[in-house]
């Protein structure tokens, strides 16, 4: 796009580190390399929800910075997203908060099992969570309800979806194609598009993400996730407001990328067409895959409706998100099936 970029980050070759024109190798939570940050651009973003608000609000009075600190304020404490959710009137699932250890066996007798107990800050990609099925499943919950926790209903739902949208500075809204999303041990593990749900179910989606972006006052690019209950309601589960995991897939099979479209929204340059050139399955590749050394590249690189991005990250551990790919085709739901039998190979005897 012609911008130069530097970015905050305290590895010293860390994936943005590697590609930027400038790097202040810091803390996240590290005011005066922020403002060094601030001082040495025009606009600031940011990829990642949990950076202390008080920071960006500091930031924010130097130069331009999107999303704003309100709207991180809300976001990364899951309590106070819940009810902002709730006072705004949105669906979702029932939920209680859990301050102590203590508190939580009255909770669970509210809610019920099953349940899910979330941290209410810091927890992503299925860490600080814990499934409540049963009464035996309390005893090992009470190490997590040792910090301030929320716990919520568990939906039986039909698929999970998620709408990836930006806002731009006058409030106009562009909607990427709706993603089926599936996850495994609390990380997305596929997700596809366009998801397989109805017009009217994906206008009622559109509707309520556009509506949350709207109540936040969000500006780019932001992710909501949702549950399609049995039944086919919509529960919204959660708000990201970034570039999403479940919107890499706009790299490579939409007209913009989630990435370019984040950029525009933020910058004050007209939104661009969403329009998706081909249905795609992205796969997450996983630190696992390394468990035994270099994973097994064949089946993948020899499929030429493949497409390989890899983040640059050094050390891969369990659960770490190490990169993607897309699977392109004619039809995202038969798609899955072959990205799934892509990724099993993957683990085959070269990956081991």
């Amino acid at each position: 796009m012609g911008y130069k970029t530097g970015v905050l980050d305290p590895a010293p070759r860390g994936p943005a580190a590697q590609v930027c024109d400038f790097h202040v190798r810091a803390p996240i939570d590290d005011q005066a390399a922020a403002l060094e940050l601030a001082a040495r651009s025009d606009a600031l973003t940011l990829e990642w929800e949990l950076i202390p608000a008080p920071l960006l609000s500091a930031v924010a009075e130097k130069k331009l910075i999107f999303p704003g600190a309100d709207v991180l304020e809300i976001i990364q404490d899951r309590l106070v997203q819940k009810q902002f959710l709730a006072k705004e009137g949105f669906p979702q699932a029932r939920f209680k908060p859990a301050a102590s250890a203590a508190e939580l066996s009255s909770v669970v007798s509210e809610i019920g099992y099953p349940a899910i107990l979330k941290r209410r800050r810091a927890g992503y990609d299925g860490k600080g969570q814990r499934v409540l099925s049963a009464e035996q499943d309390l005893p090992a919950a009470l190490e997590l309800a040792s910090a301030p926790c929320v716990l919520e209903e568990k939906i039986e739902f039909e698929r999970e979806i998620s709408v990836v949208l930006a806002r731009d500075q006058k409030g106009d809204v562009e909607f990427f194609p709706i993603a089926h999303n599936e996850h495994q041990n609390g990380i997305l593990r596929l997700s596809s598009a366009p998801a397989p749900i109805s017009e009217t179910r994906a206008k009622e989606a559109r509707d309520l993400a556009s509506a949350a972006a709207r109540a936040l006052g969000h500006v780019g690019v932001m992710a909501v996730e949702m549950f399609v209950a049995k039944g086919g309601s919509l529960l919204i589960n959660e708000i990201a407001p970034r570039v999403h995991n479940s919107g890499h897939y706009t790299l490579g099979a939409c007209a913009v990328s989630q990435f370019e479209q984040h950029l525009r929204a933020g910058l004050g340059l007209p939104l661009a067409e969403t329009r998706l050139l081909t249905p795609v399955v992205m796969a997450n590749l996983l630190g696992d895959l390394w468990a035994g050394g270099a994973p097994n590249w064949e089946p993948l690189l020899r499929d030429p409706r493949a497409r390989l991005y890899l983040y640059g990250k050094d050390a891969p551990e369990q659960g770490r998100k190490m990169g993607h790919f897309l699977l392109l085709g004619s039809e995202a739901e038969s798609l899955r099936a072959e990205a799934d039998q892509i990724l099993r190979r993957m683990e085959g005897p070269l990956g081991r």
